[in-house]
């Protein structure tokens, strides 16, 4: 069976650094630190007390008030960049035989996290008082992971496959490749993809805390996330959705649709090694990108420019260094790499349907987003310094080919392969 052809024609995001893609491409090529306090609760009893937040968003813009009311944040930030993706492709009017072959999947980590705990404490509050317990009615529909995925296909009329993906900070790459193989094989003709999170808040800043895997850089938000440094203390949380619209090229071309770039393929893995520390080799993040490369039918050779998982965490920005000079030999002297958690913070689940974006936009634009917060004093004795790491500053080059790393808890390793559209 010949697999069809798959290309972007699409896209959409809600993100720390803007509400729309040409806003975040711009923050994101200049180098624009998303971080700040956090303004979502009283952080007094937390170590950390600054994130990646979305900031100035109004659902009450894309929905009316009573339908804002049954969603988490998580489904109205995937709801906002899915709206985008829609206009920017020109599927708003599909025809209901079009409408048959679009669907959704979506990757998520956390689900309604906000909601659980806004009505559990409720409900620990009611039972001290000796009240009947009571939650919203929409207190399940809003924490059920699948459930921005369905809203999405449910007000656009999109009868498709549309489901969930959960493979923690793995999940938008796990739904993108979901979504990539739905076309490939004939089930769908349009696809709206990515991922969705929604965890700035109380119990999540304290677990990660409880981890020691976020920053706790209090007096200096902005730089906190500084991936390949020396003196990182952790990631940066990070908040919001990223949607492409991925299509079969006849189809697209059939109906005179832009295309971004287009998928050249796409690899899966485990480390098969602890529930949250990366292989210190990096053998399954390696793995994963020889598999995306198999998967494509490319060589290392081929590939321009590396957006890393690059979370800021001192172990697993070193393993997936280990990982690329494994995979790539001498080309990585060639080749651009850049970590742009160090910007967005990192998204969790959403984080490589961003960081997808990001990739396609790169190949579009010929333009490589900057690393930033690093210092030329700060280096660490186990990264190599003379790879093109794109430290502080953006850089334009060719870039025919690109790859997004994506490692979740549990050893998920997922990659995503771009490319030039060239007919």
């Amino acid at each position: 069976m010949e697999l069809k052809r798959v290309v972007v024609t699409g896209l959409g995001a809600i993100t720390p650094l803007g509400n729309d893609i040409p806003t975040f491409w711009n923050n994101c090529v200049n180098g624009v630190s998303g971080a700040s306090p956090i303004t979502k609760f009283n952080t007094d009893s937390t170590k950390t007390k600054f994130a990646c937040q979305i900031k100035d968003f109004n659902f009450e813009e894309y929905v009316d008030r009573k339908e804002a009311r049954k969603l988490d944040a998580f489904s109205q930030y995937a709801f906002a960049a899915a709206r985008e993706a829609i206009l920017d492709a020109g599927i708003e009017q599909l025809s209901d035989t079009d409408k048959d072959r679009t669907g959704v999947v979506l990757g998520v980590g956390f689900c309604g996290l906000d909601t659980f705990q806004t009505e559990v404490e409720g409900l620990h509050d009611q039972k001290k008082q000796g009240f009947e317990l009571k939650v919203t009615p929409f207190f399940i529909p809003k924490i059920i992971g699948n459930i921005a995925a369905g809203n999405i296909a449910i007000k656009n009329g999109f009868m498709g496959p549309s489901y969930t993906t959960a493979a923690a900070c793995a999940s938008g790459n796990n739904a993108i490749i979901d979504a990539i193989n739905l076309i490939r094989l004939g089930q769908a003709d349009i696809m709206l993809t990515g991922g969705s999170e929604a965890v700035v808040i109380e119990c999540a800043i304290s677990g990660f805390n409880a981890m020691h895997a976020i920053s706790t850089r209090n007096d200096s938000p902005q730089t906190a996330s500084r991936p390949l440094s020396a003196s990182r203390d952790g990631f940066v949380m990070g908040e919001g959705a990223g949607i492409l619209v991925l299509e079969e090229l006849d189809h697209a071309l059939a109906r005179g649709a832009k295309i971004y770039a287009e998928v050249g393929g796409w690899g899966l893995s485990s480390d098969a090694y602890h529930i949250t520390a990366p292989d210190p080799e990096g053998k399954g993040a390696a793995k994963v990108m020889k598999n995306a490369l198999k998967d494509a039918g490319m060589k290392p050779e081929d590939i321009d420019y590396v957006n890393l998982h690059g979370t800021s965490t001192p172990m697993g920005d070193i393993a997936e260094c280990k990982a690329i000079r494994e995979v790539f030999g001498e080309h990585i002297y060639n080749m651009n790499l850049s970590a742009t958690k160090s910007m967005t913070g990192h998204l969790l689940g959403a984080a490589g349907a961003i960081e997808g974006i990001i990739c396609v936009l790169a190949i579009q634009n010929n333009i490589v987003p900057p690393t930033i917060n690093h210092a030329e004093d700060d280096v660490d004795p186990n990264i190599d310094y003379k790879v093109n790491y794109t430290f502080n500053q953006a850089q334009k080059r060719e870039i025919k080919a690109a790859i997004s790393n994506a490692f979740g808890f549990g050893g998920h390793n997922a990659c995503l392969l771009f490319k030039k559209y060239q007919g």
